[in-house]
């Protein structure tokens, strides 16, 4: 009979905030620590966006069950719901765990450049072994970050996530949008070596972007190697980092059989990556094209009104097609939002009221759209 793998539950404690008081972050540990590869996964950082925490009940218990087989080949650390913090606010019957009440903040922003943290520290520390490279850079990584002092439970909560992630092989925080298709973001640099994760998925869209603004916490960990890269442009230097941001359809949207489909696939996801024991079959189909992240239109109304869509999510859009009316309730003409890129709209939003510039869909485009600069999310 195999031996069966270590598992570890831990718990990191926030402090009080404002008088308030946090439940601490459990994250679960598979696999002996320090094993590679390494996988990094999260849910629930914009705690309103329901589903993945689900979705990672059901991995970590299809993980609890390879385990007891001893199955568990690398090291694995789910946080199933990373954002307490975010699920103590609620406003007039509903969550708001978008952003950090007591400072606007928004959870999934503002995480520490890791290039800018450890390129004095690894300077004149790396050589010609890439491998090497590696283990230099990650070490100085989880010593730089193990060392920033935090200031509140917001900061407290940041730094232990990161100092989890910034070392992985893999790392995948997995979100909802508002009302849409499965989708992903994920670095340039991490394209085709991410169409396994997206096949298993079933995404319907996947965007790149080298930068997309605001410090997201998997562009944080991920884009950090492709800056490093940079920096020393004479030393081999490997994208030793897989991030994504997985975004699981809708916010609301929780079932049963959506849960154990996405914790099935990336079960099969770790498995064919080497961090699980077992037979993962053929990668799927991918059913989309991966574009950049610059390519995709954000729909922003252009009057305050009723929505009324006239395009469903999913839809293949072209240039000039009408996607949406705002309708003034009290009379008056209705406005029109067009698509002005062809492509998928793959996310609209659940409540039909809009106000000027308000973002109410995405479309998946192919070309890079001009006005397109700067920060390319939603905050």
């Amino acid at each position: 009979m195999s031996t069966p793998s270590p598992v570890n539950r831990e718990t990191h404690e926030l402090p009080s905030s404002g008088g308030k008081s946090y439940p601490p972050i459990e994250m679960w540990r598979f696999g002996e620590p320090g094993a590679r590869p390494k996988a990094y996964i999260q849910a629930g950082l914009h705690a309103d966006e329901l589903p993945g925490m689900l979705v990672l009940r059901r991995l970590r218990e299809a993980l609890e069950e390879k385990a007891a087989r001893g199955e568990i080949l690398g090291e694995i650390v789910l946080v199933p719901v990373c954002n307490p913090i975010g699920l103590s606010q609620t406003k007039g019957g509903y969550l708001v765990g978008r952003v950090d009440e007591a400072t606007d903040r928004n959870f999934n922003r503002g995480y520490p450049d890791l290039c800018a943290l450890v390129q004095e520290k690894v300077s004149g520390k790396l050589g010609d072994d890439a491998d090497e490279n590696v283990r230099i850079i990650r070490k100085a990584m989880r010593k730089k970050v193990a060392a920033i002092e935090p200031a509140d439970a917001y900061e407290t909560m940041q730094k232990a996530l990161f100092l989890e992630s910034c070392d992985s092989d893999i790392v995948l925080d997995v979100h909802a949008d508002n009302e849409a298709q499965l989708h992903l973001y994920t670095g340039t640099v991490n394209w085709p070596d991410a169409k396994d994760l997206a096949a298993e998925l079933d995404a319907r869209a996947v965007l790149l972007s080298d930068e997309s603004g605001g410090e997201p916490f998997d562009e944080s960990n991920g884009h950090a190697w492709v800056k490093l890269g940079a920096a020393f442009p004479d030393k081999p230097i490997l994208q030793a980092c897989l991030s994504a941001t997985v975004e699981l359809r809708s916010n609301n949207s929780v079932s049963a059989e959506d849960a154990r489909r996405d914790a099935s696939a990336l079960l099969r996801f770790l498995t064919r990556r080497g961090l699980v024991a077992g037979e993962e079959g053929a990668v799927p189909r991918l059913l989309c094209d991966a574009h950049p992240l610059r390519a995709m239109q954000q729909l922003r109304s252009p009057a305050e009104g009723l929505i009324v869509y006239k395009a469903r999510l999913g839809d293949t859009v072209r240039t000039g097609d009408v996607l949406a009316e705002i309708v003034p309730p009290l009379g008056g003409e209705p406005s029109e939002v067009l698509a002005e890129t062809d492509g998928v709209l793959f996310a609209r939003h659940d409540q039909r009221w809009a106000w000027e510039g308000k973002v109410i869909g995405k479309v998946a485009g192919r070309e890079v759209l001009e006005a397109r600069k700067g920060k390319l999310l939603t905050d």
